[in-house]
């Protein structure tokens, strides 16, 4: 497992991140869930990935009840605050001081843990004053509660304002978080220069297109039992704008260029993302230990520039671009 910089920080986090969206507390039972877990520290991976709205702080409970008895200086935790939480009240929601301050404490209660080594905002609330969040990030830093601050899906343009208000506060975000595959790369145009220019690199999530990657999913027939696909408990809303004939032709159109590397789809899916510049680490979740021993082959890969080149033609009719795709919600959800 190879080791990368958080943004311009001296935080090193493993280049393929464990995360527990839609598994941990969810999807998979906990025995389960601590296996993957286990998987992932045995491969190498200490960095761990989850946030507060992950059902209901029920998966950082599971990742905290799995990390117990690990050497908490030798992991590297990352959780997230914005949406909605608990009795989801009005303030059980987005970036004010308040919901910031008692997001924090429930998150480290719920992890068992004093500390966290990033603490992102899961969206940008536009209902809250900017000034009025950094502050209150500032104070958690200061508090020793967290040692890095990153965000979530913020736009080149927040990221700008944001980091100016960080600096002035004594601190610097380091990271973004968005969504980013060979499919989805809205953050090319706008998001990453932003970025590199702002001393921030990416957390990328969904690297797999929700496993549409991984090639699975074949045109013209139906999603395989018990895949994402198949899942009501939000898993196939999350995929369902890829389920397009089209689509899953083109990508059947990247087994020759994973072949040919000697990788799964879905290794190469990861090799892609980590490849691309300014990102520090993909995030990669499973519901069961051996899709971590697989995904973790992707760590080290090399992608010569013409099978790069292969990739971009092949899925070139699918590829979203659109820099307005960066959104967050207008108004806090309920």
């Amino acid at each position: 497992m190879e080791y990368r910089y958080l943004g311009r920080s001296g935080l090193k986090i493993t280049e393929i991140t464990y995360g527990n969206w839609l598994t941990h507390g969810s999807q998979v039972e906990n025995d389960v869930a601590t296996s993957c877990v286990r998987a992932a520290l045995d491969a190498g991976i200490t960095t761990f990935d989850t946030a507060d709205a992950y059902a209901n702080g029920k998966a950082e409970e599971v990742l905290g009840d799995a990390l117990a008895g690990e050497r908490r200086e030798s992991l590297e935790i990352f959780t997230k605050v914005y949406w909605p939480v608990g009795p989801k009240g009005p303030n059980d929601t987005g970036l004010s001081r308040k919901h910031i301050m008692e997001g924090i404490n429930g998150s480290l209660r719920r992890l068992g843990m004093d500390y966290v080594d990033l603490y992102q905002a899961h969206r940008f609330d536009h209902e809250t004053p900017l000034e009025e969040t950094i502050a209150a990030f500032a104070d958690v830093v200061r508090a020793g509660k967290a040692l890095y601050i990153g965000v979530s899906e913020w736009s080149a343009d927040q990221m700008r304002r944001g980091q100016a208000l960080a600096r002035q506060a004594g601190f610097s975000l380091v990271s973004n978080q968005p969504q980013y595959n060979a499919l989805w790369r809205v953050i090319e145009p706008e998001v990453i220069p932003a970025a590199k220019e702002l001393g921030m690199s990416q957390v990328v999530w969904s690297p797999m297109a929700q496993g549409m990657l991984s090639g699975k999913y074949l045109p013209g027939q139906p999603a395989p039992a018990g895949s994402r696909a198949t899942d009501e408990h939000g898993g196939k809303d999350t995929i369902s704008r890829y389920l397009d004939d089209s689509i899953l032709e083109n990508v059947q159109k990247l087994r020759p260029v994973a072949e040919e590397l000697g990788l799964s789809m879905a290794q190469l899916a990861i090799a892609w993302v980590l490849q691309n510049d300014n990102v520090a680490t993909a995030l990669v979740g499973a519901s069961r230990p051996e899709q971590v021993a697989e995904n973790v082959k992707a760590s080290g890969v090399r992608i010569p520039a013409d099978l790069m080149a292969a990739i971009d033609s092949a899925l070139a009719p699918s590829i979203e671009r659109d820099p307005a795709k960066t959104v967050s919600p207008a108004a806090r959800p309920a």
